[in-house]
């Protein structure tokens, strides 16, 4: 098998940890598997390299996909899945996704998880592209922070879940094909290995590789790059969904404006006031995410405007206070009040698509390997994510990961667990560029060649650039900074060598050289690995 090491690190005299079940991230997905692997009485390590509340599934607002109502089913949440995904969606994981769904919230809610209720019965609201009101919401707009907060109490009451904070992810590490754990480097800067037979990546997505996100900081990729470099796959990089409407304000991340505010009437509006959505897509504001957010875009270059301005005055001032408290507090502390005039919005990198290429139980090609939330792909979104099934995928396919990690055998343990790793001295760090002016110049570049609206020229032009800068980073050293900029390269190459193979339009990915959906040749998935080349297509 074909791999590479970010670093050379004489592995022999570094502190090692050991455990049965190694989980890198702490959001839903990784939560779930500890809790799997934990709660089957394994020893778990719980790796996070910030706090354990530095993650996506913290900031998410809108709520979480299951067929909950009585008039609702799951094959109706599969259609919506399967139409937003315009037609890559693997049909065995959307039907697990819908199928476990509900029974996977309820078992959140007997954790303690409180969901929003009216007169005694669980609120559910709808968001763009679905057909029926099924999104469960918490503390109002506050769903990932509820979500989170029950997770990561029962993660840290389990006695067999050792937490890791302010530990990043390096390399993951292999010996005779088999992943044995990883190399990461501990807060203090100094590195360590931990040895697990099975180890699970659960590190979220690329949006710090642009300039504007919804994501936090600490998603530059590092789960993807790793799993890469020890020779797994990436597919479907080129879709990366573009959030329609997040606060246009200087703050970065950029604070997102929930769809669920367009669900309940908000409408998008350009500076003379003219609801525009309509004259794109007869659902207008609840087109699909990357319909509205080109929308946007169109509108934004016509007025040569920065922004547009989304109007909360069908809502009441209550409904704002009641079910969008977040959003209103974090607007008034810039200034703005949606109880009294519309506030400016743009769209912004929301969430990834594509990852690491898994099977239905969240093996990766390397055996010990698993990858599950958004930094893999089960290809359950296909083009296009479904709103608010992301934290429902974390949810269910978090808990199956971590099942199937603690199934390895005993004899299966003791035979990973053996190795001495050995692969050469430290890098002496060889770099030849600034790595903070090369990390903001990377998130402008991406946003500008490799964003909402995309074309060869530029694709092509943003590889070149990216290669210049992989070429002038040399052997780097083992800083936090260094390796994230590392990864976040690795990836944003991947995603535009991916953008620039798919020569069609197709749910998030829009190329204005080729405008239209082509199935007679991409109704496909793209593959890139290192054993294989730059990719390969899969029907």
């Amino acid at each position: 098998m074909t791999r590479q090491y970010l670093v050379e690190c004489d592995l022999s005299g570094l502190d090692r940890h050991e455990c049965d079940v190694l989980v890198i991230g702490t959001g839903v997905a990784g939560l779930s598997c500890a809790l799997a692997a934990g709660e089957a009485g394994k020893r778990v390590i719980l790796l996070t390299k910030d706090t354990l509340e530095q993650c996506n599934t913290a900031y998410a607002q809108g709520g979480i996909a299951a067929a909950l109502a009585p008039d609702d089913t799951p094959e109706a949440h599969a259609q919506d899945t399967f139409a937003a995904g315009a037609g890559l969606c693997d049909e065995e994981n959307v039907n697990q996704l819908v199928r476990l769904g509900p029974k996977r919230v309820l078992e959140l809610i007997a954790r303690g998880a409180h969901f929003d209720h009216e007169n005694g019965v669980l609120s559910l609201g709808r968001e763009a592209a679905h057909t029926s009101r099924r999104i469960a919401h918490a503390r109002g707009d506050a769903t990932g922070r509820e979500i989170h907060d029950t997770l990561s109490g029962a993660a840290q009451a389990n006695e067999n879940i050792a937490l890791l904070e302010h530990a990043l992810l390096v390399d993951i590490l292999t010996y005779e094909d088999h992943c044995v754990g990883a190399l990461v480097l501990m807060g203090g800067g100094e590195p360590a290995v931990i040895l697990a037979p099975a180890t699970v990546l659960a590190t979220g997505g690329i949006g710090a590789i642009y300039a504007r996100t919804t994501n936090p900081p600490v998603a530059t990729g590092d789960g993807m790059a790793a799993a890469y470099r020890a020779g797994a796959s990436l597919m479907d990089m080129e879709f990366v969904q573009f959030h329609p409407t997040a606060l246009a304000t200087d703050t970065y991340p950029a604070f997102l404006i929930s769809e669920a505010v367009r669900g309940e009437g908000a409408i998008l509006r350009d500076a003379d006031g003219y609801a525009f959505m309509r004259d794109y897509d007869p659902a207008a504001e609840l087109a699909p995410r990357d319909v509205v957010s080109r929308s946007i875009v169109y509108q934004m270059r016509k007025a040569q405007a920065s922004h547009v301005w989304l109007d909360f005055s069908s809502i009441s001032a209550e409904e704002i206070e009641h079910h969008f408290p977040t959003i209103l507090r974090t607007c008034l502390s810039s200034g703005l009040d949606p109880r009294r005039a519309p506030i400016p919005v743009a769209p912004a990198a929301h969430y990834t698509m594509g990852g690491i290429q898994v099977s239905s139980d969240s093996r990766t090609y390397i055996p010990g390997l698993y990858a599950c939330g958004e930094c893999a792909c089960t290809g359950i979104h296909g083009a296009n994510r479904l709103a608010s099934n992301s934290l429902l995928e974390g949810l269910v396919f978090g808990l199956e990961s971590g099942r199937k990690a603690a199934a390895l055998s005993d004899e299966e343990l003791s035979g990973l667990m053996a190795p001495e790793i050995t692969s050469g001295p430290v890098g002496n760090g060889r770099r030849l560029l600034d790595v903070g002016e090369t990390a903001q110049a990377l998130r402008e570049l991406m946003w500008e060649n490799c964003g909402i609206v995309r074309d060869g020229t530029r694709l092509r032009e943003a590889i070149s650039q990216i290669d210049h800068w992989r070429g002038r980073m040399g052997t780097p050293e083992l800083r936090r900074e260094v390796v994230e900029l590392a990864d976040m390269l690795c990836v944003a190459r991947a995603t535009a060598v991916s953008a620039l193979r798919r020569e069609e339009s197709r749910g998030a990915h829009f190329r204005t050289d080729f405008p239209k959906t082509n199935d007679r040749v991409w109704k496909c998935h793209i593959v890139l690995a290192l054993s294989i080349g730059e990719f390969v297509q899969e029907s």
